[in-house]
């Protein structure tokens, strides 16, 4: 059985996916954004101004870490994950990485009244997301295993596309225990 990561910029849905995929297939999810903000006791904003994106990629590079060593759980995982090489390399060795790849203008659609992002909280968020696409989409697509376009469609259509992508890839995923269930 495999971990899964999911990779992408912010908004791109690397969070409502992932947890419809972990029910799918039975599995635990994980955010690590949520697992962070429990560690150092407020939100990853509040963090980043007092203490420096530095200090939270540090954090970030911990936590990623030690969620390699989980079993069988889907993990959405904070956009600027992919910065640090070391991240990068523990993201492809331990996990299918699946980058929900989303072009600024949609992700500027869906984070448009969001105040939560601090990478977002500028004059220009469209060029703000333009910026980091370009900076992060190599990075993204380095490690995937599989990258699916977000463009519009529901999140049930994205969790069959990633489904089909990882059993295309020749990875056996289990069976929800209702379909083994029926097939005994």
């Amino acid at each position: 059985m495999i971990n899964i990561a999911l990779v992408g910029l912010p908004g791109a849905g690397k969070s409502a996916v992932g947890r419809r995929l972990s029910e799918r297939f039975e599995r635990a999810f994980i955010d690590s954004d949520h697992v962070i903000e429990q560690r150092i006791g407020c939100s990853i904003r509040e963090y980043f101004e007092r203490e420096g994106e530095s200090a939270f990629r540090n954090i970030e590079q911990q936590v990623l870490s030690e969620l390699a060593a989980s079993i069988d759980v889907v993990v959405a995982t904070g956009g600027g994950a992919v910065l640090r090489e070391t991240n990068r390399q523990t993201l492809q060795q331990h996990f299918h990485v699946v980058y929900l790849r989303s072009s600024p203008e949609d992700l500027l659609r869906r984070l448009r009244h969001d105040t939560k992002r601090p990478l977002l909280q500028v004059l220009d968020p469209l060029a703000r997301l333009r910026e980091l696409h370009d900076q992060r989409d190599p990075l993204y697509r380095e490690i995937a295993h599989s990258t699916i376009d977000t463009g519009r469609p529901s999140v049930a259509m994205l969790v069959n596309s990633i489904v089909s992508k990882i059993e295309q890839s020749g990875v056996e995923l289990p069976l929800p225990s209702m379909l083994r269930q029926s097939s005994t």
